[in-house]
């Protein structure tokens, strides 16, 4: 079978622009190292290293599209978010796209920071913050937490795939002859089929581990449904 690279190779995107890309991730993954240093326990240390093991082996899965250098795949941001958090979440995605850029020749060493950026930053802060939203407004059932799960893989999946379309807006090497957005549409069509099957993955494996441990659930632990004010009973009159 023909062997395609996962994520974007060297020379999709020009030098300047995966150079900007790079330190953005750079300062982004700091950051988030910083945030991510409150949250890390007993508890969350152990389940980062199994999310990073899990999204290792959900991004295999992969799905040529838009030429042979450039694919889509299960990306992962989304289950990290619900499990770990965002801020660790960001950073187990970053060190499997770092693994498979060095040993596996996954993506281009030199455009790691629009990887990075696109599927690690990008995806997993929009998948929670549709999660922060969705929590408050589902109810805590395991039908809740599956349409959550579900509906924030999908979406963190096609922003994701609108990153690169920005990317390539900005320094891509092919010239498309003024059809970006042929280039978003196609590349939005082929990661929402693509974010079906992510948000299946998600909301299957994250309702089980919910019906388990609940506890190691970041989602459900960090995000509180907001107190509904009780009204105050007003007191008769001369009663004491």
């Amino acid at each position: 079978m023909e062997t395609l690279a996962m994520h974007i190779s060297n020379g999709i995107i020009d030098g300047p622009v995966a150079a900007i890309f790079a330190a953005f991730a750079l300062a982004a993954l700091t950051f988030c190292v910083l945030r991510g240093r409150a949250d890390l326990d007993d508890r969350l240390a152990p389940m980062a290293g199994l999310v990073a093991a899990f999204i290792f082996a959900v991004q295999m899965l992969n799905f040529p599209i838009f030429t042979a250098g450039v694919s889509g795949h299960l990306l992962g941001g989304a289950l990290a978010a619900l499990l770990v958090g965002p801020w660790v979440g960001a950073l187990c995605v970053a060190v499997v796209l770092v693994v498979q850029a060095l040993v596996f020749g996954d993506g281009g060493v030199a455009m790691l920071g629009l990887n990075i950026t696109n599927m690690a930053i990008l995806g997993t802060a929009a998948a929670y913050l549709l999660i922060a939203l969705l929590l408050r407004v589902l109810p805590r059932t395991p039908a809740g937490l599956a349409v959550t799960a579900f509906v924030s893989a999908l979406v963190s999946v096609v922003v994701a795939s609108q990153g690169f379309v920005l990317q390539y807006w900005l320094g891509g090497t092919t010239d498309l002859g003024g059809n970006l957005g042929g280039l978003a549409g196609t590349m939005a069509f082929a990661h929402l089929l693509i974010g079906i099957g992510e948000g299946l993955i998600t909301a299957t494996t994250v309702v089980t581990v919910a019906k388990v441990r609940p506890d190691l659930v970041y989602a459900l632990r960090a995000l509180k449904k907001p107190a509904v004010p009780v009204p105050a009973v007003p007191v008769a009159g001369g009663a004491r």
